[in-house]
């Protein structure tokens, strides 16, 4: 059976504010406006729903998690600010919400297959 029109519409409504959310988020992360990143109860509690309801939402509209879209800005976010800037990794890692920089040399890594110091290194070179 076809879901409602209605809730069709309500689902692309919720995934759009959603992705509006986000994109604010990133610009007071970026301007230090955010200490922290959010976490999907966050972004549901700005969006005047439950988390749950965010988060299934969110799959059945992209096939993806919210916090996939997250870790994906922010990495992208990473990539920009190491190509761009001459921001250390630890200044970076600060700006984008981490505690540790190596916490954040983690995360980079398991997303982006290499450590920020390599990633940076590829434009230093060419």
């Amino acid at each position: 059976m076809a879901l409602p029109k209605k809730i069709l519409s309500r689902q692309k409504e919720i995934t759009a504010l959603f992705f509006e959310a986000l994109e604010k988020h990133i610009a007071d992360i970026l301007s230090g406006k955010a200490k922290e990143s959010y976490h999907i109860k966050e972004f549901a509690r700005i969006l005047f729903i439950h988390p749950t309801h965010l988060s299934n939402t969110i799959k059945l509209q992209t096939g993806k998690s919210p916090c996939d879209f997250l870790e994906a800005r922010l990495v992208e976010e990473a990539k920009r600010l190491l190509s761009e800037s001459t921001l250390s990794i630890a200044d970076i890692a600060t700006k984008l919400t981490f505690k540790e920089a190596t916490n954040f040399t983690k995360f980079f890594k398991r997303f982006a297959g290499m450590t920020p110091k390599q990633y940076r290194a590829q434009f230093i070179d060419s």
